[in-house]
This record gives C-alpha cells, sequence and structure tokens, in this order.
C-alpha cells in the first residue's frame, strides 16, 4: 500500500481535523466521568464504601481514532454494520455527536445509569444498533456470523441491499480461543463481505506484546484463506524508506523491539534522537542527520493506523476481493496523541488535570467551546452531517407477529415416547405450516443426528452457498443433500459457534428486515461450554429457540462427561430466555408453539427446552388433561405447571404431601404417589413444565410488593392454584434430574418444609435405575423422604 498521498478524492486536512476533535471529545468525556460529574448521593456516613472509580480507556481509545474516523468518515455506508472495539465505546460516541445522532447531554453520561455504557451495547446505548461488544472475542465474529446469516436470508428471501461486516479487534481478543474456533469454521467461508480491522497496538492490558505475534496471527489468517493487509507504516515513513538509505533505516525499526519502539512515543524534540539511534548503523545516522528534530519526531512515530488515507486505501483493498473475507492489520500506538502514549501501563489511566488542559489548548478549544460540534457552515461540519446523513440508525420497525397454531398435533400415540424424539416431529410438522415454515432454520454442532434433526434436514435439506453434490444418493436413512434452498446449518463440534450463529439468526429482523425462526439443538451438558457466548446474545436482545438434549444422568450409560446437572439453574437464573422442561409429548407441543409465537411479540424472548431420550408413558397427562379440560391444562403448562395427580378423594383427613417435579424423572413422582396412597398418605404431584416462569412471576410480586410497601399478593400468582390453600401446612418434595437446589426455593412461597430430591455430583456410567438409585431418584426413594418427613 501507498502512504497518504493516494486517497486523491478525499479531503485529508479536514479528515485529519474532525479526527483530532474525536479523540477529543472521547478523552474528555472519560475526563469528565471521573472527575468533574457530581457523584450520585450516598448513604450518610457511608460515602467512602460507595466511592469506586468510575474507569474508562483513554488510551485504548486514542489507538482506535484513526481507524474509526477514517471508517466511518470516508468508507461505510448506512447499510453496513460495524462492531466497534469494547474499549472504544467512548470514540464510537463521539463521533455518532459529531454526525447529529447523539444528543450532547449524553457527552456527560458516560457510565452513568440510563446513559452510555462503559462498552457498545445495542439494547441500552441510545446510538447502538449492529453488535453489543464487551466480552472479548465474541464481538471479532458477531459480524462474521451476521454476514453468515445475511447470506442465508439473501438465498431465501428478496435480496436486500448489500452490505459490509465489519470488526473492530483489539489484536490481544485474538488471544480468545472463539475467534478461531469461528474462521475456521467450513459455513463461514467465502465471506467476502466480511472485514475486520486489528488496532495493532501491541499492547494487552498489562503488558507490550512481543513482537513475534501478529506476524504469526496473520499467517493464522492466511492458513484460513483469508486476505491479509498490512497498514504497518504510514506515507511519511513509507516515503523515507524509498529514498537513498532508506532500505537500512526500514531494517532498524523492524528489528526493533516492540517494547523498545513503544518507549519512543514518550520522547519529543531532541529526547527522541539518541533513544532511536541506540545501537543502530551507521547508515542510519548518517539518514537522519539532516532531519530536523521537529520532523524526526513524526516520522518515527508514523505508523500506519495513524495514517488516514493508508487506512482508507486499506479498507477498499479488501472490497476488491470479493471470494473471501479481509483482515487489515493496522499498527497503531496505544495512547495515541496523548502524553501516556506506548506507556505499557497506560491502559486505564486518567490525563490529570494540567494535560488535560493543555490538550484543550492544543487544539484550539476553551472551556465555552470544548463540547461543542464544529461550525455549522465549516468544512468539517458539513462532512459530519453528510457522513451522518447516510450511516445514522433509523428506528427499528416491530417484529411481525405469525400466525402461529397453539399446537401442531399429531406427536402423542398409544406407545411411550420421549420428549426428543416428539420434538423431531414437531418441527416436521410445523414444516408443513405456510408463514412459519420458510421462517424456520435448525443449526446445530454436528450433533444433528443425535439431536433428532434427521427429520427435518431430509425434509428440507442443508444449506450451502452453491449447490454440492451428494454422492452418498438419497437411498440413506439422512439424506445430506446441501444447496442454498437449504434451511439447516450445520456447524462444527463447536458450541461457541452454535450461541454465535443463533445471536446472529436470532437477529435477522433488527440487522436484516427479516424475521428468523432459528432452533438450535445441543447436547445440554455442552450448554456451559457455550455460555459465554448464550449470554452475549441474550444481552443483545436476539430471539431463538435452543433445545438441550439429552439432558441429565437420565442418559444414564454416557457417563458424568455426558450428564449435565446446572443447566436448569443456569437458565433460571438467566434473562432474555424462559426455560421448560416437559415431560409429557402435548405439553412440548404447546411450550413450543407458544415459544416460536413469542420470538416475534414485542414482550418476547428465547426459549430454551431441556429434553431427554427417555421413553415416557403418556397415559397420566391424558388422565390429567380429561379431568381439567384442554384449554385449562394448556392455559397451566404455559404458565409453569399444572397438578397432574389428585389425591385419592378417600384420603380426605390423612396426612399430606406434595411433590413437585418435572422433565425425565416425573414418572417416578407418579409411582412414588401410587406408592404413598398405598400407605395412607394422600400425595399430589406437580408438573412442573416451565419452573422458570413460576418462579419469576412469584419473584416479580414480591419485588412489587417491597416497592410499594404493601404485602405480597401471593393469591394471585399461578402457585396459589398449583398449591391450595388447604396444602400449604404440607410437606414439599422435589424431585428433580438436575441440581436439587433449582426446585428448592417451592417452599419459601408459602412457608413450606421441602426436601430437595436431585443430583449434586457428579454422575458416572451405568442402567438408568442405576443412576437414579445413586441419586436418591427411585420411586421408593422418594416415597421414604415424604414418610420421613411426615413422621
Amino acid at each position: 500500500m501507498n502512504g497518504m498521498d493516494t486517497s486523491t478524492d478525499l479531503d485529508l486536512g479536514t479528515l485529519r481535523e474532525i479526527e483530532q476533535r474525536v479523540l477529543w471529545l472521547a478523552v474528555r468525556m472519560v475526563d469528565y466521568a471521573n472527575r468533574e460529574r457530581p457523584p450520585v448521593p450516598a448513604p450518610r456516613g457511608r460515602e467512602a464504601e460507595f466511592a469506586v472509580k468510575v474507569g474508562g480507556h483513554m488510551a485504548s481509545s486514542a489507538s482506535m481514532v484513526s481507524i474509526m474516523t477514517s471508517l466511518w468518515f470516508a468508507h461505510i455506508d448506512g447499510n453496513d454494520k460495524v462492531a466497534v472495539k469494547p474499549h472504544a465505546s467512548p470514540v464510537f460516541h463521539a463521533i455518532k455527536y459529531l454526525m447529529g445522532e447523539l444528543d450532547r447531554s449524553y457527552l456527560f453520561r458516560l457510565r452513568e445509569r440510563g446513559g452510555l455504557q462503559s462498552y457498545p451495547s445495542r439494547t441500552k446505548d441510545p446510538d447502538v444498533a449492529d453488535f453489543s461488544t464487551g466480552s472479548v472475542g465474541l464481538g471479532v465474529v458477531a459480524p462474521l456470523f451476521a454476514a453468515m446469516t445475511r447470506r442465508y436470508i439473501d438465498h431465501h428471501f428478496t435480496h436486500g441491499p448489500k452490505a459490509r461486516f465489519i470488526a473492530l479487534v483489539g489484536d490481544a481478543e485474538l488471544d480468545e480461543g472463539n475467534v478461531w474456533e469461528a474462521i475456521s469454521d467450513a459455513s463461514l467461508q467465502g465471506l467476502g463481505n466480511v472485514m475486520l480491522v486489528v488496532d495493532a497496538n501491541r499492547q494487552s492490558l498489562d503488558r507490550v506484546i512481543p513482537g513475534q505475534k501478529i506476524k504469526k496471527l496473520m499467517e493464522f489468517f492466511e492458513g484460513s484463506d483469508w486476505h491479509v493487509v498490512e497498514a504497518k507504516y504510514g506515507g511519511l515513513l513509507q516515503g523515507a524508506f524509498g529514498r537513498e538509505g532508506g532500505d537500512a533505516l526500514r531494517r532498524h525499526i523492524d528489528e526493533m523491539s516492540n517494547e523498545r519502539y513503544q518507549s519512543l512515543f514518550a520522547l519529543r524534540g531532541a529526547d527522541l534522537r539518541p533513544a532511536f539511534l541506540q545501537g543502530a548503523d551507521p547508515s542510519v545516522r548518517r539518514f537522519v542527520a539532516d532531519i530536523d528534530d521537529r520532523e524526526l519526531v513524526p516520522l518515527v512515530q508514523n505508523l500506519g493506523g495513524h495514517d488516514l488515507g493508508l487506512l482508507v486505501d486499506s479498507y477498499r483493498a479488501c472490497d476488491e476481493v470479493a471470494d473471501r473475507p479481509s483482515v487489515v492489520f493496522a499498527y497503531t500506538v496505544k495512547g495515541w496523541g496523548l502524553p501516556i502514549a506506548g506507556d505499557p501501563l497506560n491502559h486505564s489511566a486518567l490525563l490529570s488535570p494540567t494535560q488535560i488542559d493543555d490538550l484543550r489548548s492544543e487544539l484550539g478549544l476553551d472551556d465555552d467551546t470544548e463540547w461543542d460540534r464544529f461550525p455549522s457552515e465549516s468544512p468539517a461540519a458539513r462532512w459530519c452531517a453528510r457522513a451522518g446523513s447516510e450511516v445514522n440508525n433509523t428506528p427499528i420497525q416491530p417484529r411481525p407477529l405469525l400466525d402461529v397454531p397453539d399446537s401442531v398435533g399429531g406427536a402423542t400415540g398409544a406407545k411411550p415416547v420421549s420428549t426428543q424424539e416428539v420434538f423431531g416431529r414437531l418441527l416436521t410438522g410445523l414444516g408443513n405450516i405456510a408463514g412459519i415454515a420458510e421462517r424456520m432454520v435448525t443449526l446445530s454442532p454436528d450433533v444433528s443426528v443425535s439431536t433428532n434433526l434427521g427429520g427435518w434436514i431430509n425434509k428440507f435439506g442443508v444449506f450451502h452457498h452453491e449447490e454440492q453434490p451428494d454422492y452418498l444418493g438419497s437411498d440413506r436413512l439422512l439424506h445430506w443433500q446441501q444447496g442454498p434452498g437449504g434451511r439447516h446449518i450445520e456447524l462444527g463440534l463447536s458450541e461457541m459457534n452454535l450461541f454465535l450463529a443463533l445471536h446472529a439468526l436470532g437477529l435477522g429482523h433488527e440487522l436484516h428486515d427479516e424475521h428468523l425462526i432459528p432452533i438450535g439443538t445441543v447436547y445440554d451438558p455442552f450448554v456451559c461450554r457455550g455460555l459465554d457466548a448464550l449470554i452475549y446474545g441474550l444481552y443483545s436482545g436476539a430471539r431463538f429457540v435452543l433445545v438441550g438434549t439429552p439432558a441429565g444422568v437420565t442418559l444414564a450409560p454416557e457417563g458424568g462427561a455426558h450428564q449435565s446437572t446446572i443447566t436448569p439453574s443456569i437458565a433460571l437464573e438467566l434473562p432474555g430466555i424462559t426455560y421448560a422442561e416437559p415431560c409429557y409429548a402435548q405439553p412440548l407441543d404447546w411450550l413450543l408453539c407458544d415459544g416460536i409465537r413469542r420470538l416475534s411479540s414485542p414482550d418476547g424472548e428465547s426459549l430454551y427446552l431441556r429434553l431427554s431420550t427417555r421413553p415416557t408413558d403418556q397415559a397420566p397427562f391424558a388422565h390429567a388433561r380429561e379431568r381439567l379440560g384442554e384449554a385449562t391444562i394448556r392455559q397451566h403448562v404455559l404458565a409453569g405447571g399444572y397438578r397432574l395427580i389428585e389425591p385419592d378423594p378417600a384420603l380426605h383427613d390423612a396426612p399430606q404431601v406434595i411433590i413437585a417435579s418435572c422433565g425425565a424423572v416425573l414418572p417416578e413422582a407418579v409411582h412414588s404417589a401410587r406408592a404413598l396412597a398405598d400407605e395412607g398418605v394422600a400425595a399430589t404431584v406437580l408438573d412442573l413444565t416451565s419452573p422458570d416462569r413460576l418462579y419469576r412471576e412469584w419473584r416479580a410480586e414480591l419485588r412489587t410488593a417491597g416497592r410499594r410497601a404493601r404485602q405480597g399478593r401471593l393469591s394471585d400468582t399461578h402457585l396459589a392454584t398449583l398449591i391450595l390453600g388447604e396444602e400449604r401446612h404440607a410437606p414439599i418434595i422435589t424431585v428433580h434430574d438436575a441440581a436439587s437446589h433449582a426446585l428448592a426455593w417451592l417452599g419459601s412461597v408459602f412457608g413450606q418444609r421441602v426436601v430437595p430430591i436431585g443430583v449434586d455430583d457428579f454422575g458416572q456410567s451405568g442402567s438408568v435405575a442405576d443412576l437414579y438409585d445413586l441419586f436418591d431418584l427411585l420411586p421408593e426413594q422418594i416415597t421414604n423422604a415424604a414418610l420421613v418427613n411426615l413422621g
């Protein structure tokens, strides 16, 4: 790449003026938040306990100023989607302010409740619409999955406008393993509309990164068939390298360690020359002998990541390569333009008041003008207005409300059946419903067959952006026909990729104007493996259906490594997703259809279904449906639970016990209730189809009561329907193929004794009976627990 004079269509002088104002506003926002913003009043006498540093990242923002100025003001348009390096959020907000989208008042509200978040958030910031970032590494590849989603949508719906998907990346973020899991995945290959820009400032939080690191990273990208652009030296240095003796200058700089080169950025004037020339070849000394000290400093410190023209040329070079993704390694210095530049400990450093005053004066600002936009008729103001008119966000319309049936039907029969098997049948049934089927897309991390997606895949095929030959033919149990019309996306064995893909597909409406119904399946124990990406997707507002199957120690022969125990606890605590664990076929049908409907409702959220491969007799549910009626039992199932087994009326004066259970172990609760009846105990069995919904409703009522200083109205909750007034003295036995505490909260609702039975240790291989015996889940063990507590 050439230097600054190559982008002849740009007014680089005005662009530099904008760059300097972006730098100032980003730094000043952090400074104001830490030094001048009035503190939130703390309880009297406890001020010191609430005096927490606000923080911010001046140095990390400064290294990104040139990259982001050149990108927003000279490259992208309104259709492009960009993920911003987390620590550069002040730069982003400064840009949005200068473009007219962000109100001035927000500049004073960085890291404040209701103000600008510490890191870009598409659900909490007023000016972020593309990607949330903050958990490092995830934002790096989120645009890659978004580009995959756009490719899928373009092959299944009307082509939308062309868009580029860009990630601005800190070089230390590339240490995260999820980055390389994504980059090497076959489903993400050939995406020529993706560009990563790496802020190669060679510093992490604690140190300067060794020099060979960047070279190795570039090799990794090239080995994954990415187009690599290196923006290492700016136009001044490139011009010097081209003069006689310039080769020696380049060798001297190239061979200099990162640590030593970084130290040169703290030097000015005559102080820099001896430090730069230490150990230099005589030819280098001769080359710089005639260069004035004032000119030597900007020459030596002229990195490509701060050369606006070179950066724009680098972005354009990426646009020219349409058959694969691109990455730009832009060499920068952390703290560029600030007195803390290059300091290995500058990550969270703040400028002193004197340094802020000096910077303000240097940029020609004063106390009256420091927060202003450019004068309205100035070239810089016109450029900002023009760029803002192209890239500023527009309001997102609500998702379309789909006509989802209450039930698919046809999922039950006379034989015992597992919820995993029923799920597979329901999917193929949904594939027959117009208006729903075309929006559905399934995906899994190499576990399609073992999570019962085979019927869907046979019916709709596997997505590939180019038609692929099927060498094995269609006479197999599973037809693996790949082509642009396929509606299943097969990922490699990476749960992180699964959840990042669900995040991207689950924002289909917001990012691509096309509402999708993404349904991902994964072995339930490995939900934990991709948990960070799952949380990221929910935090970003993505909506999807997640199916964790098979689950629990009921997957007995597989052993402890494949037996999940804590996933219900995780799901119960996560916002943005409803956890449900049905035992019977019809409740699963209702929950799945309801969950799909909620994906598009204004107050909707994602759905997590925890399923099993254990065949279950459907007769107990059929009896409950006959007793309660179809409409009532469906309402109860969706509210979180229903009374599956009522006590024998003949035992109306007998001791009472409640057995609350869900999922695969519910049949053990049913058998225990029958045994208790034989012992003269009136046992009620509750099928908690969604402990999550029950807990949320109870917790919400308690919270409302606390905030309004009134008694909780628990009689208005669904739990009051499940646990009748005359039963609220009875002990509760909770039975769960999961950690026992996940249901233990039930006793707190009406003040009842609880015996929590569940899986509180690692499992092992064995039969279902073996594992149930090991964790006290057999009917006789449940019965004994009830009798002991009644005694």
